[in-house]
């Protein structure tokens, strides 16, 4: 634990910046939710909100807070975490966060989050400071979570297509527009079991530093639900921008594809937030909708905005890690 106390006001600002990144997390991330309801036209924008705020709000209930722990104690050392460490980590992934949503591109608020803890840790402890335990699991999820999405849509699609091959496609899509309301649902508690769970470990950690939570890291009720209202809030608020990426740019959907990406993608969230796994909503959601576009044809998909979709992907652990650790020495002028 850091022997260094803050002052209530620092403290209570420092968790407010992690409550707005919580909230920038469901904005960002709001098209993870709702891309695929709403570009079916299976609800309008504002309704598919809502929707996906409400089963973002009671995750907590449905899932324990693994991954809650392995952010806050397995990403970094919680000896050498503090005020400063924490300010660098959120700043950084705030400010990728925003240069991305500017772009409009669906990068991942979870690794971003990941990454600025990094660049903040190693600034502050050196390489040491890294616990490899926790972040290899992670960085290996960045990988396999989307291929995991993309396989289980791919299945998913094969199996709806032989179990309604004698029915009528006005039939079809009328039972599939029925069935994305409950995919839509199934797939906005992983959303919230995930994603808010990391910034409930971020303010966790910060409060253990300070000696708040007694010797042993936990993480108290009223944090849960103020992560997972900010969380609601910020989806309930809409990223437009990156639901016209994911739900229309990458391929087009109809309500089956649509219900498949959205329970492939679910099922990877489950089963990573039970294992305690940080994994991007981001990446497994698109890796399900590529996965639903490609069991119809590879043409189906337009792999240029798939590339780029990578990419983004591909620097936001690094880039996020050089903000968060540009922020962790401002933060000297300040902790």
């Amino acid at each position: 634990m850091n022997s260094t106390s803050l002052a209530l006001p620092v403290l209570a600002g420092l968790i407010g910046v992690a409550l707005i990144f919580d909230f920038l997390n469901g904005l960002h991330d709001a098209a993870n939710s709702i891309a695929t309801v709403v570009s079916t036209r299976v609800l309008p924008p504002r309704w598919a909100v809502a929707w996906a705020s409400f089963f973002n709000f009671i995750a907590f209930l449905f899932f324990g807070l693994h991954v809650a722990g392995t952010v806050g104690t397995g990403i970094v050392s919680p000896e050498i975490t503090d005020a400063r460490v924490v300010f660098g980590a959120l700043m950084g992934a705030i400010c990728w966060n925003l240069i991305t949503w500017w772009a409009a591109i669906p990068s991942s608020s979870s690794h971003a989050l990941i990454g600025g803890l990094v660049g903040s840790g190693v600034a502050k402890g050196g390489i040491g400071a890294i616990l490899w335990n926790g972040l290899g699991p992670t960085a290996l999820a960045i990988v396999f979570s989307p291929l995991l999405g993309l396989v289980l849509a791919m299945l998913l699609i094969l199996i709806m297509s032989w179990t309604f091959v004698r029915s009528t496609p006005v039939f079809a899509d009328r039972v599939f527009r029925r069935c994305q309301l409950v995919s839509a649902a199934f797939y906005s508690l992983g959303h919230g079991s995930n994603d808010a769970q990391k910034t409930m470990g971020v303010i966790a950690v910060l409060l253990y530093s300070q000696g708040l939570l007694g010797t042993e890291f936990s993480v108290p009720l009223w944090v849960v639900l103020s992560c997972q209202a900010a969380m609601a809030l910020g989806t309930f608020a809409g990223g437009w921008r990156i639901v016209r990426t994911m739900g229309m740019k990458i391929t087009h959907l109809k309500p089956m594809q649509g219900f498949c990406a959205e329970t492939g993608g679910g099922c990877t969230l489950f089963l990573t937030a039970w294992l305690g796994i940080p994994v991007s909503t981001t990446h497994t959601i698109t890796g399900g909708i590529i996965g639903a576009g490609v069991a119809r044809r590879l043409s189906a998909v337009r792999w240029g905005v798939a590339r780029e979709i990578v990419i983004a992907w591909v620097l936001t652990m690094p880039a996020s890690a050089l903000l968060a650790a540009l922020f962790y020495a401002a933060g000297g002028l300040v902790f």
